[in-house]
C-alpha cells in the first residue's frame, strides 16, 4: 500500500543499488524545465530507511527538482523491503534504453553481493537468462578504461564483448585503434582473428573429462535424493572452457 507525502528533499538520499553512474546534465536540465513548466506529473517512488528516505525510482526527477531550488518533492512511500527496493530500482533504470552494459553489469554484481545472490536469482527476478546475466557481468573483467569507454560510448557494448577474446596485454591496443579508426564490430572482430588470442591448443584428456562427469554425476544423484525429501533445492550450472562448476542453493 502506497501513500503519497510531501517530503523535505533534504530528507531524501539516493538508492544504494541506482545503477546509473552517468546522469546527462542537458537531460536534467531539460527535464527540470518541463517540471517548471508542467509540473511534477509522475511521483518518485521512495521507501522509509530510518528517519531519511531512499529513492526506489525517479532519481533524475529528484536531481532535477534539486535544480529548481525545491525544497519538499511530492513522493509515493513505498513499503518495499530491502530486496523489492533494489529490484525496482535497477529494473526502472534497465528498461530505460540509454542504461549503458557496463552500468547494467555493476547493479547486477552490487545486488548479488549485497544479498548473497547467484546469477540464477538475479536472472529469476530480471526475467532474463542466467547467460544474459554472466555474459554482461563478464564485461566487467576488462580494464577501466575500457569499460569507461563503453560508458562514454566510444564503442559499443559488442565491441567491448569482442576485447574480451584478447589477451590482457593487447587490450588497450585495440581499444585505442578501434577509435582511432572507427572499426565496426565485424572489421574489429575480424582484426582480432589475426592476434595471438589467449586460447589454449591443448587437447582435453579424456580421463578429466569423465573426472568431471563423474563428480557431475554423483552430485546430481545427491541433489535427486535430497529433492525427494521434499526439500526445496536449485542447481546452477557453468561450463567454462578450463572447468566445470555446479552452486546448489538450498532454502533455510
Amino acid at each position: 500500500m502506497r501513500e503519497t507525502v510531501e517530503i523535505g528533499i533534504d530528507q531524501i538520499k539516493p538508492n544504494r543499488h541506482q545503477p546509473r553512474v552517468d546522469f546527462n546534465q542537458e537531460s536534467i536540465y531539460e527535464l527540470a524545465q518541463s517540471i517548471r513548466e508542467n509540473g511534477l506529473i509522475q511521483p518518485i517512488v521512495v521507501r522509509q530507511v530510518g528517519d531519511a528516505y531512499e529513492i526506489i525510482a525517479g532519481e533524475r526527477r529528484y536531481r532535477a527538482l534539486l535544480m529548481l531550488g525545491h525544497t519538499t518533492v511530492n513522493a509515493l512511500v513505498s513499503s518495499a523491503d530491502d530486496v523489492q527496493s533494489a529490484q525496482m530500482a535497477i529494473i526502472e533504470n534497465i528498461q530505460r534504453e540509454d542504461l549503458s552494459a557496463i552500468e547494467e553489469a555493476k547493479a547486477y554484481q552490487t545486488i548479488m553481493k549485497a544479498n548473497g545472490w547467484t546469477q540464477e536469482k538475479v536472472a529469476t527476478l530480471m526475467g532474463k537468462s542466467q547467460s544474459a546475466i554472466a555474459n554482461k557481468i563478464r564485461l566487467l573483467q576488462l580494464p577501466a578504461p575500457i569499460q569507461q569507454a563503453v560508458l562514454d560510448k566510444k564503442i559499443t557494448e559488442r565491441h567491448a564483448r569482442a576485447l574480451l577474446q584478447v589477451k590482457p596485454d593487447d587490450q588497450m591496443m585495440m581499444l585505442e585503434t578501434i577509435i582511432k579508426h572507427d572499426l565496426t564490430v565485424s572489421a574489429t572482430e575480424a582484426k582480432i582473428k589475426t592476434l595471438d588470442l589467449p586460447k589454449s591448443n591443448k587437447p582435453v584428456s579424456k580421463g578429466l573429462v569423465r573426472h568431471v562427469m563423474i563428480v557431475k554425476n554423483t552430485l546430481m544423484q545427491a541433489v535427486a535424493m535430497i529433492q525427494k525429501s521434499n526439500i526445496e533445492v536449485k542447481v546452477n550450472e557453468k561450463d567454462a572452457e578450463n572447468e566445470w562448476s555446479m552452486t546448489i542453493t538450498v532454502k533455510k
